[in-house]
């Protein structure tokens, strides 16, 4: 079965890991920008040291019974970090007087929030007040990604948790339907350049969307062309018939890699195919700031995995709170 498969994925992920080294970490560890303290990748060793084996045994049985976990949790960390920085804000459960950012549009879709509540039951038990739910999703990242047959690194933390968290704030999140230059702008308002925006594009090698995020390139997709251009017509016929109109499948849609379970490269393989399943990741092909470095992530997958590590760790320090935050009990309200 799949979660068998996945089962046997993420064990061999996870006894030969790929751990990565990269200069960025000691780059970041002396500047992090938007940022006044540091972040550390040795924060917890003495207070608990137990932290990084809590949350990975969490987010690994939580993997084996549901193998959509991965996708979701490494969604759920881009989305934190996006809006407001890394933060947890995203975690945070709406109010009869707030509307939260989990209720913001792009986010209704975001699910397995429980396994973040699980992993910080059991460290609340072993370490209480101590290890922050914006660390925790910054780990639990990693530890998808790794277990997925990724690279590994070494996360850094000392993040607090902040205490705001607006729905309306989510119309910032970059759209399935961006074009090059609005996600240049998207990104590089959090401080990631052309390379951070396309390794870390690379994260739809996990996961899965819904027809409605992509079906506006189907039909009616403009003037002049009725299927996007940039499409290739037999992936696009077939997209028509698992989304056909009117829709009565709530569930229908397709998976952003021919093999969304397993980390690797083949992303970029199909999008040079023209079978990038949102517009934005067909954009990257189709403009040559991006192109030359979609070639490359797809011609070597090693090359990828060690600019994404160095992105991922870039992405984690965005707007991070230190001083001002505090290390939430519960991951779903504050204080």
């Amino acid at each position: 079965s799949s979660s068998l498969l996945f089962s046997i994925q993420h064990q061999m992920a996870v006894f030969a890991p790929q751990i990565i080294f990269s200069p960025t970490i000691f780059i970041l560890l002396i500047i992090t920008p938007m940022s006044k303290a540091i972040l550390d990748a040795f924060y917890y060793d003495q207070t608990c040291p137990q932290a990084e084996s809590i949350i990975s045994e969490t987010v690994r049985n939580a993997s084996i019974h549901d193998p959509k976990v991965p996708a979701r949790i490494l969604r759920m960390f881009f989305h934190d970090c996006f809006i407001r920085g890394c933060d947890a804000s995203v975690l945070l459960d709406s109010t009869p007087r707030n509307k939260a950012e989990k209720d913001g549009p792009p986010n209704i879709s975001l699910r397995s929030f429980y396994v973040i509540d699980d992993a910080k039951a059991k460290l609340e038990m072993t370490c209480p007040r101590t290890v922050s739910c914006a660390d925790i999703i910054a780990i639990a990242a990693r530890d998808v990604v790794a277990m997925s047959g990724g690279p590994y690194w070494n996360v850094l933390k000392g993040r607090k948790d902040g205490r705001v968290s607006k729905g309306s704030e989510t119309i910032n999140l970059p759209a399935p339907s961006f074009n090059v230059t609005q996600l240049i702008q998207s990104f590089s308002r959090r401080g990631l350049g052309l390379k951070d925006m396309v390794a870390l594009s690379g994260g739809h090698t996990l996961g899965f969307s819904h027809c409605s995020s992509f079906q506006s390139r189907l039909r009616n997709f403009s003037m002049v062309n009725d299927i996007d251009p940039g499409m290739n017509i037999e992936f696009a016929e077939n997209l028509k018939k698992k989304c056909p109109k009117p829709n009565k499948d709530r569930n229908a849609g397709e998976f952003l890699d021919s093999t969304s379970s397993t980390f690797d490269n083949d992303y970029y393989k199909r999008v040079i195919a023209g079978k990038g399943v949102f517009g934005s990741d067909q954009a990257l092909y189709g403009d040559y700031r991006t192109r030359w470095i979609v070639e490359s992530f797809a011609k070597d997958q090693s090359l990828f995995f060690r600019e994404f590590a160095a992105s991922m760790l870039k992405l984690g320090s965005v707007g991070v709170i230190f001083e001002d935050g505090e290390v939430r009990k519960k991951c779903r309200v504050v204080n």
